[in-house]
């Protein structure tokens, strides 16, 4: 298993190899998902192209300062909180609903 360091090297290797460019024409193709609720949080999946996919570190779960970094663009207080292994292009975000 790699550790941090080593993938975050990983990463920024791919990241550098990407002209912005190539970058850009990557992040037009994220796909997210419509919102949806449960009494306690707001939901919403995102799924990431192959290319961007490789970014994403298998050791932990991403800071948004990471999420970010790699083109995953959506407003402040989304929390990357769930990996699915199977499928490790997609996503799970939840952030909390407002107090009623």
């Amino acid at each position: 298993m790699l550790d941090s360091k080593n993938a975050e090297c990983r990463g920024k290797k791919i990241l550098n190899k990407l002209t912005k460019e190539e970058m850009s024409n990557l992040q037009k193709q994220i796909y997210y998902s419509d919102k949806y609720t449960d009494d306690e949080y707001e939901y919403r999946h995102v799924m990431l192209p192959k290319e961007i996919a490789k970014l994403v570190p298998k050791t932990h779960l991403m800071s948004e300062t990471e999420w970010r970094s790699i083109g995953v663009q959506q407003s402040h207080g989304w929390v990357h909180y769930m990996r699915h292994d199977p499928e490790p292009h997609v996503l799970l975000f939840r952030r909390k609903l407002p107090d009623k």
